[in-house]
Order: structure tokens, then C-alpha cells, then sequence
């Protein structure tokens, strides 16, 4: 959101603007669900990697729920039985792992993997949309959308990774946090977390960071000046280039003074509740899908994946500084409806040039999509969908839809 704007009017004064993004752990109890949903996912498509799934969770004190729409293969899962020699984990066997990786091991926290109760209501996805999504059912024959929708990718070259600084800043500090927590370097940290950070732009070009706001779940105890001088010191100062850090920046930890409930037993968790801590922040646009507990058929997942890539790939290309795709669908059909590539003035070479040179080199097809970044196989790429749930979707060089393979056949198109 914008925290706030000051226009100067002199012609040889920078136009001044802040903008805020958020970011929070993978304690969170939203996010918490969005992991427990993703975790389903993973172990699904280990067994049928056609799997359809739109898996969601419900967390609070002592209190799990998994709900949706789960189709297997029978045939399918039965074979992969016999080969990994193992049966597939039940629901709850895949919450509790994912709640004890969190952290959320002390039953003190009033959220812990033992004790919590597991209910689940799981049925078929329903046959009126699988018959537009299987290849050779419903009136289109080639795979379709699964739902209708508009779709945004956001890159910008303001970072190394094409994030806008905001949130690409804002999950870096968490991460570092949960680092610090898991390495024993305090003993008093707790999963839960939240952080924000504000940048100055001049002209729309980062200037310094204005603001920066971390709440930490915390043990019982311990000093706000401990708190504080930790998070400044030993997280923040290290985690953000000191070149965009001044003396007049500021800094909100713990501000309320005392965050010792949290996590699910201070706030009830769902999953796709932090849809623009998993995109840019507030930058660029956002569609109103969520992407967690959904499997590669669900346009709203990877639709967003290929809207990445190609506002990625063409910022690399330095065909613009940044980049708005949105990419729109038909239930049932498989070419996009509409592809649209803002530019917001930044672009070197004729906009609609872009956009044509975008509907050449990508291939935007739900099954196209899945074959691109071959999303029914996570594993054998070195990545998880529980991965994606916490700290954002993009940014992060290991996915497929970062890969930056597509900038010269961009410029050839061109």
C-alpha cells in the first residue's frame, strides 16, 4: 500500500514517492495453511503426477482443517506404490510434518504438531470442470484452462532478481529471522513473524529505504530492547545493503510492545489469504487467484508462473525496465483469451512490438505451461510447492519460471 506521497513541485526537484510492502514468516498462521496445503500437493503429485487437486487449510488453536476437491488415478497410485514401496501419507501425517518443520513443536504456543486434531473433508473434483480440463473431453479437445480468470507476471530491474525492492527486502529480513531462530542463535524467537519495508523513490528510482517494521512472536520475558537491538543489529542491518540504510531511516520493532500469542492460537490461519506476499507486493497487479493447494492444471497458479517469466525475460532483454503481462482465460479453452504487456513508459522498442514478440516466443497453452516448466514433476527440478508457500513465489533463481532462457529469441522476435 502507499504509506504516502509528497510531490514537489520545482522543475528541478525529483518527484518524491514511498511505497510499502509486506512480507511474513512461514509461522504465520495463513501461511501455515498455505504450506500444510502445498504439502498435500507435493506427496499427491509423487503418486500421480495428473493428480487434481484444490486443496484447502484451516488453522486454529489445537485445530487443523483440510478441505477440497482431490482426484487420483487409481490405477496410477496403485503403481507407484509398488514402486516407492511405501504407502502414500495420510492428510494428517502431511500437516503435522509440515507444522513440525514450522517450529511449532511447544505445546506453551498453543499450536503444537502432537496434540493438534486433524478433520478433513475431502471430495472428487467435480466431472462438469474435468471434462473441460482432460485432453479430448468437453467441447474442446486440446487441454483447457480449469477456470476462468486474468492472470499477472511482474519484473522489474530494480533488484539483481527483478523484484521490486519492497517485498523482495521485506521477505529477505524474514528469512534471515527464521534463520536466526532455527540456528539457535536466541532462544526466544517463535515462528510467527511479520516485516514491512518503505522505500524513497526519486522519480521512481529507489533512492533509500524510509522505513522498516519487523513483529517477532517472541518467549515470555524478554526485554523490548533485546528484541529491538537483535532485530536492528543482527537481522536487519545485515540482511539490507547499508548503502540504502541511513541515519534518518526508521525503525518499528515490536510495536505494540509485546507479541508472545501468536500463530494460529493468536489469529485463525487460510490458506490463499497473502496473495501479494506471494506476488510483488502490491507492485504491478494482482488477479485475485490464489496459488496454494493447486495443481498445475489451475491457471491461477501457473498462469502467474508464465506471466513471471515472460515480464522477466523481457526486462533481462532490457526491452523495457519493467514489465506488467496479464494473461486472461476461457473455462475449458486453452489459448488465452487476451495477452496485454505493460510497459509503463520504460519500454526501448515499440510497445505492441513486445507483445507480439511475446505471443511468438511463449507458449501460453495450459499444457504448454505444464510442459515449460514441467510443473507435474517438482522434485525432479530440485524444488516443492511447500517451498513456494512462504516468502514469496517469485524471486527466487531455483524455480523454472526465473529462468532468464528466452531473453535472445525475445530480441531475434523483435
Amino acid at each position: 500500500m502507499f504509506q504516502r506521497s509528497l510531490f514537489l513541485t520545482s522543475s528541478s526537484s525529483p518527484e518524491i514517492t514511498y511505497f510499502t510492502s509486506e512480507s511474513v514468516s512461514e509461522g504465520h498462521p495463513d501461511k501455515v495453511a498455505d504450506q500444510i496445503s502445498d504439502g498435500i500437493l507435493d506427496e499427491l503429485l509423487t503418486f500421480d503426477p495428473k493428480a487434481r487437486v484444490a486443496c484447502e487449510a484451516l488453522c486454529k488453536t489445537g485445530l487443523v482443517v483440510i478441505a477440497g476437491e482431490i482426484t487420483l488415478n487409481p490405477e496410477t497410485v496403485h503403481n507407484n506404490e509398488k514402486k516407492l514401496s511405501r504407502k502414500i501419507k495420510s492428510y494428517s501425517e502431511i500437516a503435522r510434518n509440515v507444522i513440525k518443520e514450522i517450529g511449532y513443536d511447544d505445546p506453551n504456543n498453543g499450536f503444537e504438531y502432537r496434540s493438534c486434531g486433524v478433520i478433513v473433508s475431502i471430495d472428487q473434483q467435480s466431472p462438469d470442470i474435468a471434462q473441460g480440463v482432460n485432453e479430448g473431453e468437453g467441447l474442446h479437445k486440446e487441454q483447457g484452462a480449469g477456470d476462468q480468470g486474468m492472470m499477472f507476471g511482474y519484473a522489474t530491474n530494480e533488484t539483481p532478481e527483478f523484484m521490486p525492492a519492497t517485498v523482495q527486502y521485506a521477505h529477505s529480513v524474514l528469512r534471515n529471522l527464521s534463520k536466526a531462530r532455527k540456528e539457535g542463535s536466541v532462544n526466544w524467537l517463535r515462528p510467527d513473524a511479520k516485516s514491512q519495508v518503505t522505500v524513497e523513490y526519486h522519480d521512481g528510482k529507489m533512492k533509500r529505504i524510509d522505513t522498516v517494521v519487523v513483529s517477532t512472536m517472541h518467549a515470555e520475558g524478554v526485554s523490548q530492547e533485546t528484541i529491538r537491538n537483535f532485530v536492528i543489529e543482527d537481522v536487519i542491518k545485515k540482511t539490507i545493503p547499508s548503502s540504502l540504510l541511513d541515519s534518518n531511516t526508521k525503525y518499528h520493532i515490536n510495536p505494540t510492545g509485546k507479541f508472545v500469542i501468536g500463530g494460529p492460537q493468536g489469529d485463525c490461519g487460510l490458506t490463499g489469504r497473502k496473495i501479494i506476499v506471494d506476488t510483488y507486493g502490491g507492485h504491478g497487479a494482482h488477479g485475485g487467484g490464489a496459488f496454494s493447494g493447486k495443481d498445475p492444471s489451475k491457471v491461477d497458479r501457473s498462469a502467474a508462473y508464465m506471466g513471471r517469466y515472460i515480464a522477466k525475460n523481457i526486462v533481462a532483454a532490457g526491452l523495457a525496465e519493467k514489465a506488467l503481462v496479464q494473461i486472461a482465460y476461457a473455462i475449458g479453452v486453452a489459448q488465452p483469451v487476451s495477452v496485454n504487456v505493460n510497459t509503463f513508459g520504460t519500454e526501448k522498442v515499440n510497445r505492441s512490438s513486445i507483445e507480439k514478440a511475446v505471443c511468438k516466443v511463449f507458449d501460453m497453452t495450459p499444457s504448454g505451461i505444464v510442459k515449460t516448466f514441467d510443473l507435474l514433476n517438482p522434485q525432479k527440478n530440485n524444488y516443492t510447492y511447500h517451498e513456494t508457500a512462504s516468502y514469496g513465489h517469485f524471486g527466487r533463481n531455483h524455480f523454472p519460471w526465473e529462468k532468464l532462457n528466452k531473453v535472445e529469441e525475445l530480441k531475434r522476435s523483435i
